[in-house]
């Protein structure tokens, strides 16, 4: 029997979501008293982050806010896109302009000595770019501007990406034994209903992201069936054939089991060991949060959420569902990275699919091999 994300549990994970919007109207139509009101002062502010690739980009470990202002900028083009508003778009394109040419110098002084040719080429490339969303924005093509505007924040994420010096923080001593990603690798899953690609996240979860990208290594999820699929929830894979319900490494005999880890914006490092809501941490944000359809999470066992081995899944993401910036299932399940393509195939998959082939196909140089038995 499959024991991993337990049916009931889910399910009860799935009511406290539905449950949390009906309190959230329910706190809007009746006058708010004190109690209330701070309830609602707690919910982050304004609409959820949706989109993998941002979260990603948000996710990514430097400090400049110059950058982080102009993609702001762009990044708000969607919303007004689908509403229209051609001189808020204009806006946002005429500030992004202004500050990043204003701006280079303080947006190129945290990139490294060994990046810096590189993100200069980047922010010419940038400013060029904008150049042109500009000129489309004026013909008021959405369609153009959307696929524009992606173009420049890929280029974007890349130039903040060449902002990472090193990695940020030491993993636990205590998990030298588990392989991990010190960055990030992209995983290419060729499915019997078509391909999808994710982003595993190492910067944010080095023992998760390092054990899943070792195990694709392994080819350990070839062939392997979609255990569970329940239509705007999750989509299961990664029990292997016959009795075990997880990874056993082949030196060793024995079960890999990995730890709960999560971070929390603000925290330095992963925090490990119990869930958020085990921690008392109710209002604590992770940094890879359940808003994006594709967030690829573990699946640990109901009761052990510290003995995740293989098995993990799809969130198939309602926005719905998912009060602004919060989701009841954030820290009670770890997420290591989501779908950046092939969100429609995830939409198809099946428990009478599988996983043809998983491969690793950027990044493997970020994966670290256990430095003790």
């Amino acid at each position: 029997m499959n024991r991993f994300f337990n049916l009931r549990h889910a399910h009860h994970a799935f009511a406290q979501v539905c449950l949390g919007v009906i309190l959230m109207v329910m706190l809007w139509a009746v006058p708010k008293a004190p109690a209330q009101a701070s309830l609602i002062a707690a919910l982050p502010p304004g609409n959820a982050v949706t989109d993998p690739r941002s979260l990603l980009r948000l996710a990514l470990p430097f400090k400049n806010d110059s950058i982080r202002r102009i993609q702001s900028d762009i990044e708000d083009i969607a919303s007004q896109v689908r509403a229209r508003r051609w001189s808020a778009i204009n806006s946002d394109i005429s500030k992004a302009s202004t500050f990043l040419e204003r701006r280079k110098d303080e947006i190129l002084a945290t990139v490294p000595e060994a990046n810096r040719a590189a993100a200069v080429a980047l922010v010419d490339q940038i400013a060029a770019d904008l150049t042109e969303l500009k000129a489309i924005a004026q013909v008021k093509d959405g369609e153009a501007l959307v696929e524009k505007k992606n173009q420049v924040l890929d280029t974007i994420g890349t130039l903040e990406a060449s902002m990472v010096d090193k990695f940020p923080f030491e993993v636990p001593q205590e998990y030298a034994n588990l392989p991990q990603l010190k960055g990030r690798a992209t995983v290419e899953i060729e499915t019997t209903k078509g391909s999808l690609a994710l982003v595993a996240d190492g910067y944010s979860a080095p023992v998760t992201a390092g054990n899943f990208i070792d195990l694709v290594q392994r080819g350990f999820y070839n062939g392997l069936p979609f255990t569970r699929a329940e239509e705007s929830y999750v989509l299961q894979t990664g029990d292997p054939q016959g009795p075990e319900v997880g990874f056993v490494d082949p030196t060793s005999g024995k079960y890999r089991a990995i730890p709960f880890e999560v971070l929390v914006q603000g925290d330095d490092k992963p925090f490990y060991g119990s869930t958020l809501e085990e921690a008392g941490r109710y209002l604590d944000n992770p940094v890879l949060p359940f808003s994006a359809y594709g967030t690829v999470a573990m699946a640990p066992p109901a009761e052990d959420p510290n003995g995740a081995s293989s098995q993990f899944f799809f969130f198939l993401f309602e926005p719905e569902l998912t009060p602004a910036g919060r989701n009841l299932l954030d820290g009670r399940y770890p997420v290591f990275g989501y779908v950046v393509s092939g969100q429609e195939v995830l939409r198809q998959l099946k428990p009478t699919d599988k996983i043809i082939s998983a491969k690793v196909i950027e990044g493997l140089e970020n994966l670290q091999k256990p430095t003790k038995a």
